[in-house]
This record gives C-alpha cells, structure tokens and sequence, in this order.
C-alpha cells in the first residue's frame, strides 16, 4: 500500500456514520453497547502501537484509525489473529478505515477519550500541503471535542521542523497546555519503541538520520480554564 495518501481527498468511499451511535460498535468490540472508546490511535500504520496500548491497558479500549484500505484490513486481520491466538484478550482493540480529517464528531461523542495519540505522521514537507498535517489549528478544535478534560494528546515524529510545527500550533491553541513526560512513561516507550515507524527510526536513523524522536504531550484544559477571548476577537473589543 502507498506509503501516503492525500487526507483531504473525499473519494474514498468510506461511508461515515451520521452520529457514534449510529456505528455498530459490538461489531468492533465484543459486548460493546454504543461508543466505548477511551484511546485514539490517528494514522495507526500497521498497529503496532494499538496492539501495545491493548496490552499496557487491557481495562481500555483503543480504536485504531487508518486512511488507506489495505493496510486497515491488515491491522483488521493482526487483531483477529491475535484474538484467536489468545483467547479472553486483545478484545479491547480494534481498527476502522476512517480519516480522522473528516467528521471525527461523527465517529466520537463530545469528551469520549483519554488519550490521543499522533506517530510519526506525514510530515508534508511543501508549504502548499502543510494544510494536510494532523496537527492544525483547525483539527485541534476537533481533538479538544473528543477528548475529556485532563485527557492527553501525544505526538512523536523523526522530524525536527515538524516537531515544532506541532509545538507551535498546540502552544497557541487555547485549548491546550504542554506538560512534561518521563523517559519511563509507558504510553511514550509504546510510541517511541512499539511502532513500526519508531523501530524503523532506531534501525535506519531516520529523517535527520541520527536516530532522533521528538515527542511532545498536552493536556486538554478544562472548559473553566479556557480562555477564548484571545484567539477569537481582536484584544480591546
């Protein structure tokens, strides 16, 4: 499968649920009644690290989300086999070809996740195309929709301008404040080091060719430490 495909690009076919309850989640997770979702996995590849955090959070349920259709159906299949393999586990993670750019309310109900998790996404390195980065201005007011207050959006890729593209844009969000994670987190050693993306940066160095990851974490404020006077009207009106 492509290793990239265009985000904004409507002609995929997947068919969005008009609300979450819509969705046949029991289909996704057995015994699930209506949207159960406590980790988001945006751009899971291959699923290395939706089948890590099925396995450091087995009391949560991580759906993971893919744009391209083939490598859905794997991650689709590897849970399957991994169920069959051991049975009573793995029933906590799942996987949906769903581009998490269009209607992720309609996916998630208002303050549904934990956590939110971004690995090594697709740099889009032309100005023209930093429109179809995860991380945006724009897309965050969705993540802030999905997450509870106090839950936490992580990110990590092997691209420094990036990094502080996502550093930036979070930074200046109202919704949003940094903090600061251990060497020993565990959800950032599953980034880090259960990713395809992640073990392939530590084998071949990766994009600055010296085996860096830069990673950051925020948390999403509550709405009575919001301020959203600054980012919506002009200061003195």
């Amino acid at each position: 499968s492509r290793a990239h495909c265009n985000p904004l690009s409507n002609n995929d076919g997947v068919p969005y649920p008009a609300s979450p309850t819509a969705l046949d989640w029991a289909a996704l997770y057995p015994g699930a009644d209506g949207p159960c979702v406590d980790f988001l996995d945006v751009g899971c590849g291959f699923g290395g690290l939706a089948v890590a955090l099925a396995q450091e959070a087995p009391d949560k349920r991580t759906l993971a989300l893919e744009i391209r259709p083939k490598v859905a159906e794997f991650v689709k299949r590897r849970v399957e086999a991994l169920r069959a393999r051991h049975p009573g586990t793995y029933a906590n993670v799942a996987c949906l070809r769903y581009n998490a750019m269009l209607h992720l309310p309609n996916l998630l109900p208002k303050r549904a996740l934990d956590k939110i998790f971004f690995c090594f996404p697709d740099p889009h390195f032309k100005a023209k195309n930093h429109r179809r980065r995860i991380v945006s201005t724009a897309l965050l007011a969705e993540y802030a929709y999905v997450l509870k207050p106090g839950g936490t959006l992580y990110a990590i890729t092997d691209v420094e301008e990036l990094h502080v593209w996502h550093v930036a844009t979070l930074d200046a969000h109202p919704c949003f404040e940094a903090i600061a994670l251990a060497d020993d987190d565990p959800f950032l050693r599953c980034m880090r080091d259960e990713t395809e993306e992640g073990k392939k940066v530590t084998r071949q160095g990766g994009h600055m060719k010296d085996g860096s990851k830069y990673h950051c974490a925020y948390r999403r404020r509550a709405v009575e430490e919001v301020d959203a006077r600054p980012a919506l009207w002009p200061a003195g009106d």
